[in-house]
């Protein structure tokens, strides 16, 4: 199909793009299905370069958890960009609006939920507080036998220098928690952030000021943290939603060179 110059690159743009993103989705998704199937050999490889930093990520639970989360991420990933590449490539008006489709949804449901978030700060502030609170109640788990939310929360709160949502009494109502420690090791003063090793080995039973974050919660930590990066935060959103809109409008011209064409 012969197009004008502002079509031809409008299609070569949403091949290319669409092919890195469509690649990238395809390696998530294999590599979450490959975690589902057979968890034994990624353990089995990750022996093979002995590291304190790779063994957390080897317990079956946080594989199993992790493997969920590529799996969905992988395909979302991999249909979209499919829809993109191959509307472009293979000029078909219909894939290309199912892709135009498909952004303006996901660009609508982000504004809402910025708009709704702004609009409603209280309220979105003591959901987020209670959803967090909920995910160490019932998920939470001290010792070697850790999970995906375990995992998640160890690494903020070692990050982050905090301890749990509002602080440390919010582990008293984790149901797979150890009744014997106060805290996690992830609360203390780390020696090893990565690996979650305290300074100070008392920490976890007898905290105080020096030793640990008992008293700083992690919501107020990173809402600390989003302020104080801001600018970086702003120029994100605008730069994805700037690509968003520039895959919508170049979808929508290519589709009206086509139907052009077509007349």
């Amino acid at each position: 199909m012969v197009f004008d110059c502002g079509a031809c690159i409008a299609k070569y743009l949403l091949c290319c793009f669409n092919f890195i993103i469509f690649v990238a989705g395809s390696v998530i998704l294999g590599v979450g299905i490959w975690l589902a199937v057979d968890k034994s050999s990624f353990i089995a490889l990750t022996k093979v370069v002995p590291s304190e930093h790779l063994e957390q990520f080897t317990q079956p639970k946080v594989i199993d958890q992790a493997s969920y989360i590529l799996i969905v991420a992988g395909a979302f990933m991999f249909i979209v960009s499919f829809l993109g590449y191959c509307g472009a490539i293979r000029e078909s008006q219909h894939l290309l609006t199912a892709y135009g489709v498909c952004l303006i949804l996901i660009l609508i449901l982000e504004i809402t939920a910025g708009g709704l978030a702004a609009a409603y700060k209280g309220t979105a502030e003591e959901e987020t507080r209670t959803f967090l609170k909920s995910t160490i109640k019932k998920y939470y788990t001290s010792g070697n036998q850790t999970d995906a939310f375990s995992l998640l929360w160890n690494h903020i709160q070692a990050q982050l220098s905090c301890c749990g949502v509002d602080n440390y009494k919010d582990f008293e109502d984790a149901i797979h928690w150890d009744k014997n420690k106060v805290i996690p090791e992830s609360c203390c003063v780390l020696a090893e952030p990565s690996t979650f090793k305290p300074k100070f080995p008392i920490c976890t039973t007898r905290p105080d000021e020096l030793n640990s974050y008992r008293f700083k919660g992690c919501l107020k930590a990173a809402l600390e943290w989003i302020m104080s990066h801001m600018n970086i935060v702003i120029g994100v959103g605008i730069g994805l939603g700037v690509v968003q809109l520039l895959g919508i409008f170049l979808a929508f011209c290519l589709c009206k060179s086509i139907d052009g064409y077509i007349k």
